[in-house]
Protein backbone atom coordinates (compact mmCIF):
# COMPACT_ATOMS: atom_id res chain seq x y z
CA UNK A 1 0.00 0.00 0.00
CA UNK A 2 1.39 3.70 -1.23
CA UNK A 3 1.91 5.27 2.17
CA UNK A 4 0.96 9.15 0.92
CA UNK A 5 0.21 11.96 3.87
CA UNK A 6 -0.73 14.97 1.39
CA UNK A 7 -2.20 14.09 -2.36
CA UNK A 8 -3.20 17.38 -4.63
CA UNK A 9 -5.87 16.35 -7.16
CA UNK A 10 -6.22 18.00 -10.50
CA UNK A 11 -9.77 17.68 -11.46
CA UNK A 12 -10.50 17.74 -15.31
CA UNK A 13 -13.90 16.20 -17.75
CA UNK A 14 -12.37 12.48 -18.22
CA UNK A 15 -8.63 12.54 -16.82
CA UNK A 16 -7.71 13.42 -13.35
CA UNK A 17 -3.95 14.32 -12.77
CA UNK A 18 -2.96 13.39 -8.86
CA UNK A 19 0.35 14.44 -7.10
CA UNK A 20 0.89 12.78 -3.70
CA UNK A 21 3.83 13.33 -1.40
CA UNK A 22 4.89 11.59 2.20
CA UNK A 23 5.38 12.77 5.38
CA UNK A 24 9.34 13.88 4.58
CA UNK A 25 7.68 15.68 1.09
CA UNK A 26 9.14 13.28 -0.63
CA UNK A 27 7.21 12.63 -3.93
CA UNK A 28 5.41 9.25 -3.86
CA UNK A 29 2.48 9.52 -6.46
CA UNK A 30 2.40 10.89 -10.11
CA UNK A 31 0.31 9.55 -12.25
CA UNK A 32 -2.92 10.21 -14.11
CA UNK A 33 -6.03 8.51 -13.74
CA UNK A 34 -9.46 7.72 -15.70
CA UNK A 35 -12.40 9.31 -14.03
CA UNK A 36 -13.75 6.24 -13.72
CA UNK A 37 -10.82 4.62 -11.49
CA UNK A 38 -10.70 7.36 -9.38
CA UNK A 39 -12.77 5.69 -6.38
CA UNK A 40 -10.78 2.61 -6.96
CA UNK A 41 -7.52 4.40 -6.42
CA UNK A 42 -8.29 5.80 -3.23
CA UNK A 43 -9.48 2.82 -1.84
CA UNK A 44 -5.81 1.74 -2.02
CA UNK A 45 -4.60 4.34 -0.17
CA UNK A 46 -4.45 5.16 3.42
CA UNK A 47 -6.10 7.67 4.88
CA UNK A 48 -4.55 10.99 4.18
CA UNK A 49 -4.96 14.54 3.36
CA UNK A 50 -6.70 15.34 -0.03
CA UNK A 51 -6.80 18.54 -1.73
CA UNK A 52 -9.01 19.53 -4.21
CA UNK A 53 -9.53 23.19 -6.59
CA UNK A 54 -13.80 24.03 -5.65
CA UNK A 55 -15.75 23.56 -8.63
CA UNK A 56 -19.31 22.19 -9.20
CA UNK A 57 -18.40 18.70 -9.86
CA UNK A 58 -15.76 19.20 -6.80
CA UNK A 59 -18.04 18.67 -4.05
CA UNK A 60 -19.82 15.20 -5.62
CA UNK A 61 -16.00 14.36 -5.47
CA UNK A 62 -15.40 15.15 -2.10
CA UNK A 63 -17.97 13.59 -0.58
CA UNK A 64 -17.73 10.31 -2.23
CA UNK A 65 -13.49 10.16 -1.38
CA UNK A 66 -14.77 11.21 2.36
CA UNK A 67 -16.44 8.15 2.73
CA UNK A 68 -13.12 6.25 2.26
CA UNK A 69 -12.14 8.08 5.45
CA UNK A 70 -9.71 10.20 3.51
CA UNK A 71 -9.64 14.13 4.78
CA UNK A 72 -10.87 16.11 1.71
CA UNK A 73 -10.48 19.83 1.89
CA UNK A 74 -11.76 21.91 -1.12
CA UNK A 75 -10.24 25.72 -2.03
CA UNK A 76 -10.75 28.32 -4.33
CA UNK A 77 -8.99 28.28 -7.49
CA UNK A 78 -7.26 31.70 -7.28
CA UNK A 79 -5.94 31.25 -4.00
CA UNK A 80 -4.02 27.73 -5.45
CA UNK A 81 -2.76 29.70 -8.66
CA UNK A 82 0.03 31.74 -6.50
CA UNK A 83 1.75 27.88 -5.85
CA UNK A 84 1.78 26.98 -9.75
CA UNK A 85 5.64 27.21 -10.70
CA UNK A 86 6.19 28.16 -14.27
CA UNK A 87 4.30 27.03 -16.91
CA UNK A 88 0.10 25.71 -16.07
CA UNK A 89 -0.24 22.19 -16.90
CA UNK A 90 -2.06 19.32 -15.22
CA UNK A 91 0.82 17.77 -13.30
CA UNK A 92 1.91 21.38 -12.20
CA UNK A 93 -1.70 22.08 -11.10
CA UNK A 94 -2.00 18.85 -8.96
CA UNK A 95 1.75 19.66 -7.42
CA UNK A 96 0.32 23.04 -5.94
CA UNK A 97 -2.94 21.99 -4.92
CA UNK A 98 -0.61 19.35 -3.13
CA UNK A 99 1.33 22.28 -1.53
CA UNK A 100 -1.49 24.84 -0.83
CA UNK A 101 -3.76 22.34 0.81
CA UNK A 102 -1.16 21.71 3.60
CA UNK A 103 -0.25 26.00 4.14
CA UNK A 104 -1.89 26.97 7.18
CA UNK A 105 -2.98 30.50 5.87
CA UNK A 106 -5.31 28.50 3.23
CA UNK A 107 -9.03 29.26 3.20
CA UNK A 108 -10.89 26.08 2.77
CA UNK A 109 -14.45 25.95 1.25
CA UNK A 110 -17.35 23.59 3.03
CA UNK A 111 -18.69 20.62 1.17
CA UNK A 112 -21.85 20.83 0.39
CA UNK A 113 -24.08 18.18 0.50
CA UNK A 114 -26.88 16.81 -2.17
CA UNK A 115 -29.75 18.67 -0.35
CA UNK A 116 -28.04 21.81 -1.07
CA UNK A 117 -26.65 21.45 -4.15
CA UNK A 118 -30.06 20.66 -5.36
CA UNK A 119 -31.91 24.06 -3.77
CA UNK A 120 -29.09 25.88 -5.77
CA UNK A 121 -30.19 24.07 -8.88
CA UNK A 122 -33.23 25.48 -8.42
CA UNK A 123 -31.63 28.74 -8.32
CA UNK A 124 -29.70 28.31 -11.55
CA UNK A 125 -32.30 27.64 -13.66
CA UNK A 126 -34.51 30.29 -12.68
CA UNK A 127 -31.79 32.81 -13.23
CA UNK A 128 -31.44 31.79 -16.45
CA UNK A 129 -34.98 31.86 -17.28
CA UNK A 130 -35.47 35.36 -15.91
CA UNK A 131 -32.33 36.49 -17.89
CA UNK A 132 -34.12 35.25 -20.62
CA UNK A 133 -37.18 36.47 -20.17
CA UNK A 134 -35.74 40.04 -19.62
CA UNK A 135 -34.19 39.22 -23.47
CA UNK A 136 -37.63 38.65 -24.89
CA UNK A 137 -39.45 41.53 -23.00
CA UNK A 138 -36.64 43.83 -24.47
CA UNK A 139 -37.16 42.44 -28.40
CA UNK A 140 -40.87 42.86 -28.01
CA UNK A 141 -40.11 46.57 -26.93
CA UNK A 142 -37.92 47.61 -29.09
CA UNK A 143 -39.34 45.72 -32.07
CA UNK A 144 -42.55 47.58 -31.55
CA UNK A 145 -40.50 50.91 -30.86
CA UNK A 146 -39.29 50.56 -34.43
CA UNK A 147 -43.11 50.73 -35.19
CA UNK A 148 -43.84 53.91 -33.03
CA UNK A 149 -45.68 51.69 -30.09
CA UNK A 150 -44.04 52.88 -27.13
CA UNK A 151 -45.28 51.82 -23.10
CA UNK A 152 -44.29 52.97 -20.24
CA UNK A 153 -41.56 51.20 -18.13
CA UNK A 154 -42.26 47.49 -16.06
CA UNK A 155 -44.74 44.68 -16.25
CA UNK A 156 -47.92 46.78 -16.64
CA UNK A 157 -46.50 48.37 -19.72
CA UNK A 158 -45.31 44.85 -21.50
CA UNK A 159 -48.53 43.46 -20.73
CA UNK A 160 -50.00 46.58 -22.93
CA UNK A 161 -47.69 45.46 -26.20
CA UNK A 162 -48.38 42.39 -25.80
CA UNK A 163 -52.10 42.87 -25.62
CA UNK A 164 -51.86 44.61 -29.00
CA UNK A 165 -49.95 42.11 -30.66
CA UNK A 166 -52.92 40.04 -29.85
CA UNK A 167 -54.83 42.47 -31.02
CA UNK A 168 -56.32 41.52 -34.61
CA UNK A 169 -57.87 44.73 -35.26
CA UNK A 170 -54.74 47.07 -34.12
CA UNK A 171 -53.68 48.11 -37.63
CA UNK A 172 -50.65 49.62 -36.53
CA UNK A 173 -48.76 46.60 -36.49
CA UNK A 174 -48.37 45.20 -40.07
CA UNK A 175 -49.26 41.50 -40.10
CA UNK A 176 -46.01 40.12 -40.79
CA UNK A 177 -44.70 41.43 -38.02
CA UNK A 178 -47.53 40.65 -35.32
CA UNK A 179 -46.71 36.70 -36.57
CA UNK A 180 -43.16 37.14 -35.53
CA UNK A 181 -44.09 39.08 -32.71
CA UNK A 182 -47.16 36.60 -31.64
CA UNK A 183 -44.06 34.21 -30.98
CA UNK A 184 -42.25 36.05 -28.97
CA UNK A 185 -45.18 36.51 -26.70
CA UNK A 186 -46.19 32.75 -26.64
CA UNK A 187 -42.09 32.16 -25.68
CA UNK A 188 -42.52 34.75 -23.06
CA UNK A 189 -45.77 33.28 -21.76
CA UNK A 190 -43.68 29.88 -21.35
CA UNK A 191 -40.90 31.40 -19.38
CA UNK A 192 -43.08 32.35 -17.13
CA UNK A 193 -44.91 29.67 -16.57
CA UNK A 194 -41.72 27.88 -15.77
CA UNK A 195 -40.61 30.50 -13.91
CA UNK A 196 -43.25 30.04 -11.35
CA UNK A 197 -43.10 26.51 -11.18
CA UNK A 198 -39.60 26.96 -10.16
CA UNK A 199 -40.57 29.26 -7.07
CA UNK A 200 -43.23 27.16 -5.87
CA UNK A 201 -40.57 24.21 -5.77
CA UNK A 202 -37.72 26.95 -3.62
CA UNK A 203 -41.08 27.78 -1.56
CA UNK A 204 -41.43 24.40 -1.12
CA UNK A 205 -37.83 23.57 -0.14
CA UNK A 206 -37.73 26.77 2.41
CA UNK A 207 -41.03 25.80 4.23
CA UNK A 208 -39.00 22.83 4.96
CA UNK A 209 -35.61 24.66 6.49
CA UNK A 210 -36.33 25.56 10.19
CA UNK A 211 -32.65 27.92 9.04
CA UNK A 212 -34.20 28.95 5.94
CA UNK A 213 -37.32 30.42 7.71
CA UNK A 214 -35.54 32.08 10.24
CA UNK A 215 -33.18 33.94 7.99
CA UNK A 216 -36.77 34.87 6.38
CA UNK A 217 -37.11 36.96 9.49
CA UNK A 218 -34.39 39.51 8.52
CA UNK A 219 -35.81 42.96 6.73
CA UNK A 220 -34.90 42.60 2.81
CA UNK A 221 -34.69 38.50 3.03
CA UNK A 222 -37.39 36.84 1.27
CA UNK A 223 -37.67 32.52 0.45
CA UNK A 224 -35.62 33.03 -2.68
CA UNK A 225 -32.48 34.77 -1.05
CA UNK A 226 -33.00 32.87 2.46
CA UNK A 227 -32.50 29.37 0.41
CA UNK A 228 -30.17 30.59 -1.66
CA UNK A 229 -28.09 31.56 1.30
CA UNK A 230 -28.38 28.36 3.56
CA UNK A 231 -27.70 26.36 -0.24
CA UNK A 232 -24.41 28.59 -0.43
CA UNK A 233 -23.35 28.88 2.90
CA UNK A 234 -22.91 25.04 4.42
CA UNK A 235 -20.90 26.12 7.19
CA UNK A 236 -21.53 29.60 8.57
CA UNK A 237 -18.63 28.62 11.55
CA UNK A 238 -16.27 28.62 8.98
CA UNK A 239 -16.22 32.69 8.81
CA UNK A 240 -14.89 34.19 12.17
CA UNK A 241 -17.23 37.16 12.15
CA UNK A 242 -20.07 38.92 10.00
CA UNK A 243 -17.45 40.75 8.23
CA UNK A 244 -15.77 37.85 6.84
CA UNK A 245 -18.79 36.78 5.38
CA UNK A 246 -19.62 39.96 3.82
CA UNK A 247 -16.54 39.90 2.51
CA UNK A 248 -16.61 36.38 0.96
CA UNK A 249 -20.34 37.90 -0.60
CA UNK A 250 -18.53 40.66 -1.85
CA UNK A 251 -20.12 44.20 -0.05
CA UNK A 252 -16.72 45.42 0.59
CA UNK A 253 -15.19 47.96 -1.15
CA UNK A 254 -11.68 47.35 -2.97
CA UNK A 255 -8.35 48.51 -1.21
CA UNK A 256 -5.39 49.70 -2.53
CA UNK A 257 -3.58 50.87 0.65
CA UNK A 258 0.20 51.40 1.26
CA UNK A 259 2.12 53.10 3.69
CA UNK A 260 -0.04 52.99 6.58
CA UNK A 261 -2.88 54.91 3.87
CA UNK A 262 -6.18 53.41 3.44
CA UNK A 263 -7.55 53.62 0.30
CA UNK A 264 -10.91 52.37 -0.45
CA UNK A 265 -12.83 51.94 -3.71
CA UNK A 266 -16.04 50.39 -4.97
CA UNK A 267 -17.28 46.90 -4.54
CA UNK A 268 -15.34 44.77 -6.33
CA UNK A 269 -16.32 41.95 -8.53
CA UNK A 270 -14.90 39.06 -6.17
CA UNK A 271 -17.60 37.12 -3.84
CA UNK A 272 -20.63 35.00 -4.81
CA UNK A 273 -22.28 37.53 -6.95
CA UNK A 274 -25.74 35.71 -6.92
CA UNK A 275 -25.60 36.48 -2.72
CA UNK A 276 -24.62 39.43 -3.56
CA UNK A 277 -27.36 40.69 -6.53
CA UNK A 278 -29.64 38.97 -3.96
CA UNK A 279 -28.77 41.13 -0.96
CA UNK A 280 -28.22 44.18 -2.63
CA UNK A 281 -31.99 43.66 -4.11
CA UNK A 282 -33.43 42.75 -0.95
CA UNK A 283 -31.72 45.97 0.54
CA UNK A 284 -33.04 48.24 -2.00
CA UNK A 285 -36.45 46.65 -1.46
CA UNK A 286 -36.08 47.93 2.55
CA UNK A 287 -35.12 51.60 1.15
CA UNK A 288 -38.29 51.93 -0.71
CA UNK A 289 -40.04 50.88 2.08
CA UNK A 290 -38.81 52.56 4.77
CA UNK A 291 -38.92 55.80 2.33
CA UNK A 292 -42.76 55.39 2.51
CA UNK A 293 -43.08 54.69 5.91
CA UNK A 294 -40.37 56.21 7.93
CA UNK A 295 -37.02 55.62 9.09
CA UNK A 296 -37.59 55.37 13.03
CA UNK A 297 -36.35 51.76 13.20
CA UNK A 298 -33.21 52.71 11.19
CA UNK A 299 -31.85 56.08 12.25
CA UNK A 300 -28.19 55.34 10.69
CA UNK A 301 -29.68 54.49 7.52
CA UNK A 302 -31.60 57.88 7.87
CA UNK A 303 -28.22 59.60 8.08
CA UNK A 304 -26.25 57.67 5.95
CA UNK A 305 -28.84 58.40 2.85
CA UNK A 306 -28.81 62.34 3.83
CA UNK A 307 -24.53 61.97 2.48
CA UNK A 308 -24.35 59.11 0.22
CA UNK A 309 -26.21 58.01 -2.83
CA UNK A 310 -29.38 55.91 -2.77
CA UNK A 311 -27.50 53.06 -4.10
CA UNK A 312 -24.13 53.32 -2.02
CA UNK A 313 -26.71 53.10 1.11
CA UNK A 314 -28.27 50.12 -0.23
CA UNK A 315 -24.25 48.21 -0.73
CA UNK A 316 -23.99 49.36 3.28
CA UNK A 317 -27.37 48.29 4.57
CA UNK A 318 -26.64 44.89 2.32
CA UNK A 319 -23.52 44.62 4.12
CA UNK A 320 -25.04 44.47 7.37
CA UNK A 321 -27.92 42.21 6.64
CA UNK A 322 -25.07 39.50 5.90
CA UNK A 323 -23.77 40.72 9.12
CA UNK A 324 -27.02 39.61 10.26
CA UNK A 325 -27.23 36.37 8.43
CA UNK A 326 -24.40 35.39 9.62
CA UNK A 327 -25.03 35.95 13.37
CA UNK A 328 -28.54 33.75 12.92
CA UNK A 329 -26.65 30.80 11.39
CA UNK A 330 -23.75 30.85 12.96
CA UNK A 331 -25.05 31.63 16.64
CA UNK A 332 -28.53 30.51 16.23
CA UNK A 333 -31.54 32.11 17.72
CA UNK A 334 -33.62 34.78 15.68
CA UNK A 335 -33.79 37.94 14.21
CA UNK A 336 -35.42 40.71 16.46
CA UNK A 337 -36.78 43.59 15.04
CA UNK A 338 -35.08 47.08 16.78
CA UNK A 339 -37.50 49.08 18.55
CA UNK A 340 -38.88 52.34 17.22
CA UNK A 341 -37.81 55.90 17.82
CA UNK A 342 -40.56 58.37 19.40
CA UNK A 343 -42.15 61.04 17.51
Amino acid sequence: MIEASTIGIDIAKSVFQIRGVDAAGEVVIAKRVTRGKVLAFFEKLSPCLIGMEACPTSHHRARAVTKLAHDVRLMPANYVKAYVKRNKNDANDAAAICEAVTRPSMRFVAIKTKEQQAALMLHRPRQLLIRQRTMLSNAIRGHLAELGIVAPLGRKGLAMLMKAIGDGQDTRIPLAARRCLAGLVRQYQVLQDEIGALEKHIHAWHRSSPLSSRLEKIPGIGPIVATALVASIPDAKMFSSGRNLAAWIGLVPKQHSSGGTPRLGGVSKQGNRYLRWLLVTGAMAVIRYANQQGFKSRPWLARLMERKPIRVAGVALANKMARMVWVVMARGGHYTQPALLAG
